[in-house]
């Protein structure tokens, strides 16, 4: 009987092995095995993005009122619209790496939720002026040593290791195929770094023919690569749409959150990743333009590689929502919710070892709808942001932009016009009001 059974044991072992080898003439180059040494066993993600529940337009929260004769020009949406199905396309995304790697690894997620997703095939590159790569730093991305990948609805997967070395703060392109008909249900909208999209399987091409410019993220949520010391790690950057970089320059980086990244190479503190997890839109406690600050906090930030600090930014659109006048009654919250919602946030990080930073909610006099009841939120949980002792460090945004001559507005050199979302040299004065030692 003894016999018997060892002999099932091996054979189901036999069989699972089998079942798991990749397929013959399968690219096998970038196995964990081959590439991945004990000094590298850990990974910290260089660049991220959240993906909301399909293309987000600008909220109600901050449509952009006209400007006063007085004020500066607003500037036009940096939101450029997507196709809104995909057939034998490819797409190439341009992603800066905040932290470099002798490898780096992929994610790509169908956070939507909606049909199956099919990559026929994936390559990553050095990236060049206008779309181009470098040929001779092209790779054939693999998943479990197969070229093509398939994500269920909801799933996120990762690539196996690539063998290409990314110096900090270099520009990566990521280039996917879609070979059948694929619904753009899972997209960042507001990418501000160019994406290109052309006909066939371009995924090799040094230069695309023909390829339609647009500034979005398609199901690619993640680069890692490997810890390169045992203090390496990822802060995660988590907002709205003014972490999103919503009113800064499109290709130039100036959202805060890369600011900061440019920042701690700078100064020496380059073995820390910085990802951007900001939504337009986004809410603390309510869906809207995508799942609430609550909901995805477990795929933004504790799924993510190498995580030992958050920035959060979040509470405005929270604010702005019960106020707006016409908006329903059922959307409004209160500063104690509000507060209620951060400190769970808090608390979530702690669970797992991740340190947390708040940063006090901007100043939006001059909306439309502004009010004294809103305000009296927003200084409520702002008190609270500061004086609490929830947060493991406190990084106060509102003093580094306000109005000094009317602090309950953005200094006019910061605001573009729509008095809400700090522009390039706001973002500036936010990466600056980090604390240089607070992550040392």
């Amino acid at each position: 009987m003894k016999t018997r059974a060892n002999g099932r044991i091996a054979a189901a072992a036999s069989t699972i092995l089998i079942a798991l080898a990749p397929p013959a003439g399968a690219q096998t180059a970038a196995s964990p095995v081959a590439l991945q040494t004990p000094a590298m066993a850990g990974w910290i993600e260089s660049w991220g993005t959240a993906q909301p529940l399909g293309p987000v337009p600008p909220p109600p929260a901050f449509a952009r009122p006209a400007p006063s004769r007085n004020a500066a020009p607003t500037p036009p949406s940096p939101i450029v619209p997507v196709p809104p199905t995909l057939a034998d396309q490819t797409v190439r995304m341009i992603v800066r790496a905040s932290v470099g790697g002798p490898q780096v690894r992929l994610a790509f997620r169908n956070a939507a939720g909606g049909p199956t997703v099919t990559l026929g095939a994936i390559h990553a590159a050095l990236a060049q002026p206008d779309g181009d790569i470098s040929t001779a730093s092209d790779r054939v991305v693999t998943f479990g040593g197969r070229r093509s990948v398939t994500m269920f609805p909801g799933a996120t997967i990762v690539s196996d290791p690539i063998p290409l070395a990314v110096a900090p703060l270099a520009d990566v392109a990521v280039s996917i195929h879609l070979p059948a008909a694929t619904p753009t249900n899972t997209v960042h909208s507001l990418g501000l770094n160019p994406a290109y999209i052309a006909a066939g399987d371009q995924t090799a091409a040094t230069t695309l023919t023909a390829p339609q410019s647009v500034r979005s993220y398609f199901w690619l949520s993640g680069l890692s690569v490997p810890a390169a010391a045992a203090d390496a790690g990822t802060i995660v950057a988590f907002g709205d749409s003014i972490t999103d970089g919503y009113a800064t320059t499109p290709g130039a980086h100036r959202a805060w959150p890369e600011l900061l990244a440019a920042r701690l190479q700078a100064e020496g503190g380059g073995r820390l990743g910085v990802v951007n997890m900001g939504i337009s839109g986004n809410r603390i406690l309510k869906m809207g333009a995508g799942e609430s600050a609550l909901q995805r906090f477990d795929s933004d930030v504790l799924a993510r590689p190498g995580v030992r600090w958050v920035l959060l930014l979040e509470g405005i659109n929270d604010i702005n929502m019960s106020i707006i006048p016409g908006v329903p009654a059922s959307e409004g919250v209160t500063a104690a919710q509000i507060i209620a919602g951060l400190d769970q946030l808090i608390t979530r990080a702690h669970q797992h070892g991740i340190r947390i930073a708040g940063a006090t909610i901007l100043p939006t006099k001059g909306l439309p709808f502004y009010s004294a009841a809103g305000e009296a939120m927003r200084g409520a949980v702002n008190a609270w942001i500061r004086g609490s002792g929830r947060f493991d460090a406190v990084v106060d945004f509102d003093a580094a932009v306000r109005d000094p001559a009317d602090p309950l507005r953005l200094r006019p050199s910061f605001d573009p016009g729509d008095h809400v979302h700090p522009n390039d040299a706001g973002n500036t004065a936010m990466a600056r009001a980090i604390p240089p030692t607070l992550f040392r």
